[in-house]
């Protein structure tokens, strides 16, 4: 049974920044955890959110750049990665908000500064919503709106149909201990081709099917209506960043977010796709404290 989630000691070893990961209980979850502190005195804090199906991995490069300015937290979400899931808890997106809140609690820890990526940049708005915060907030190809049209009916039905297969996620798995199979799927899905191994490390979660598991739980539970009628309530000052190659997000739902969520800035960015941060880190770190400190000023 074990096998069947990604194990530290197997697929964690040589895990990007590994020497900063901690394991910390809250919420009913044993969360793995990275932080990264700067050498500057009362750095601000720097929150780092990840998208469905991906883990801390993903901001292996951004995270160095921003530390030289900010203490960085990052984390892998319920389900991913090496956080085990807690089948008592829902994973849905305002439970989800709620229980990283309760996280950073226990770290001691309120973000000055929040950066998520694709599902994540809607966990980091319903976060703020929930705890009436108002730090600048980053969204990377963001995944704010309800699929448009007939796909907003399927894409749930679908995800909870496959959800509630227990075959799914290790057919999936299996598809996926095929190195090429997961360089394959990650340019076909995102557009973005990033390194050997970046490809590795979502290679050793793919062919996990309890991660394969709670990629498909989360997508299962998620509900962005709520979240799309509150958009006009957001506080905080907030940017969406849309790269051009991505194949997973489109431009022009980016920007209909944008214009709900008062005084947003909409950028873009060429030469990349869903997974930019992972592309270009040093571009989208400078974005990431560009904006962070304009919005402070």
């Amino acid at each position: 049974m074990s096998r069947r989630y990604p194990d530290w000691e197997r697929e964690g070893k040589g895990w990007p920044n590994r020497e900063t990961s901690r394991f910390v209980e809250a919420d009913g979850y044993r969360w793995h955890v990275q932080e990264m502190d700067s050498e500057e005195a009362n750095a601000s804090v720097c929150l780092l959110i990840h998208g469905t199906g991906a883990a801390t991995h993903s901001w292996r490069d951004v995270m160095p750049i921003l530390a030289q300015h900010y203490r960085v937290i990052a984390m892998d979400l319920p389900g991913h990665g090496f956080t085990r899931p807690n089948h008592a808890r829902r994973v849905s997106l305002p439970q989800m908000a709620r229980s990283l809140g309760i996280l950073l609690d226990e770290l001691g820890a309120r973000p000055d500064v929040i950066v998520g990526h694709s599902a994540g940049a809607a966990v980091s708005l319903q976060l703020c919503l929930e705890r009436d915060w108002q730090m600048p907030v980053i969204g990377l190809n963001p995944a704010l709106l309800p699929f448009p049209g007939l796909a907003a009916k399927l894409f749930p039905a679908l995800a909870k149909m496959l959800f509630t297969n227990p075959f799914v996620p290790t057919i999936f798995a299996r598809m996926a201990r095929s190195h090429a199979a997961v360089e394959r799927f990650l340019e076909k899905s995102t557009g973005s081709n990033i390194e050997r191994a970046g490809i590795d490390y979502y290679h050793r979660l793919f062919a996990r099917p309890g991660h394969c598991d709670g990629a498909i739980r989360m997508m299962a539970s998620w509900r962005l209506e709520d979240l799309e009628k509150r958009l006009g309530e957001v506080a905080a000052p907030v940017m969406l960043l849309h790269a051009s190659k991505d194949t997973a997000i489109p431009r022009h739902t980016v920007e209909s977010a944008a214009k709900l969520i008062p005084g947003c800035t909409f950028e873009e960015m060429r030469g990349a796709g869903h997974l930019a941060h992972e592309e270009q880190p040093e571009q989208i770190a400078t974005m990431i404290s560009a904006f962070a400190e304009k919005a402070r000023t």
